[in-house]
């Protein structure tokens, strides 16, 4: 039985599959209505993330992988531009390296999920064992900028004076589900770097320059495993370039879903 989710839906048109990272898409991003001119947003929350209820039998990203799988295949329409936003990036490259039919083309926005350095050198910041102030420092190009009841908006770790009681549990909750999901390894699979040649359709590759959770290098890596990838960075922005830069994150978007078409 497949489990019910919460889902935002937003637009109209081409269809674009948003997969979140440590929070669920929130409808006040401010990427969102510049997007919807473009297409009819559909972004679910995984589950055990937002108002998703956690089935007791999910325990693995690979349940997580699957379900994607599912909600790609139950879409309606084919030519599915999917965009994985940092912990859903990793969601979206193995979703890719799947292979489901309806998907046209992928979006990966400074993903984790794959392993370039040594054993001892830490590619990706330790989401569990920071201070979450650091975390955040780390997350965006210049924190001072981060609005006031920023809940939801992307990387939160820091509890803050704006969120309610229900914001509090929530958030509880996110990070309850992705230490299930994401603990150990850490943010990885030791598995997915050498399948990611498996990824049969368009993929751009997008990132923060000045992101101090998972660099540019990683990123470019993360490119040069994909058959055909383009690597492209968005200045004056750190882990979520959608939220700190949302203009140019959608233009570049655009560009690549108008310039690329299924095989």
């Amino acid at each position: 039985m497949k489990p019910e989710l919460e889902i935002l839906r937003i637009g109209n048109g081409r269809p674009i599959l948003l997969v979140h990272g440590i929070a669920p898409v929130s409808p006040r991003a401010p990427f969102l209505g510049p997007l919807t001119q473009h297409g009819a947003i559909v972004a679910p929350s995984h589950p055990g993330f937002g108002a998703s209820p956690m089935p007791p039998d999910f325990e693995t990203m690979y349940d997580l992988v699957h379900l994607w799988c599912d909600i790609i295949d139950d879409m309606p329409d084919d030519d599915i531009t999917m965009i994985g936003f940092g912990f859903g990036g990793w969601i979206a490259a193995e979703v890719a390296v799947a292979r489901p039919r309806k998907l046209g083309r992928t979006v990966l926005v400074d993903p984790v999920g794959i392993k370039i350095g040594g054993r001892e050198d830490r590619d990706i910041a330790h989401f569990f064992n920071t201070r979450p102030d650091e975390l955040l420092r780390r997350a965006w190009h210049d924190p001072k900028t981060i609005p006031p009841g920023c809940y939801g908006l992307g990387w939160q770790a820091v509890i803050d004076d704006s969120m309610t009681d229900t914001d509090i549990v929530t958030l509880a909750r996110n990070w309850d589900s992705l230490c299930l999901y994401a603990w150990t390894p850490h943010m990885y699979n030791p598995r997915l770097k050498p399948w990611l040649r498996r990824i049969d359709v368009p993929t751009l590759v997008l990132w923060g320059e000045s992101d101090q959770i998972v660099s540019p290098d990683y990123g470019r890596a993360y490119a040069q495993a994909i058959p055909g990838a383009r690597f492209e960075t968005i200045a004056a922005a750190g882990h979520h370039p959608e939220l700190e830069q949302p203009a140019a994150f959608v233009d570049r978007v655009v560009q690549f879903m108008t310039e690329t078409t299924k095989p």
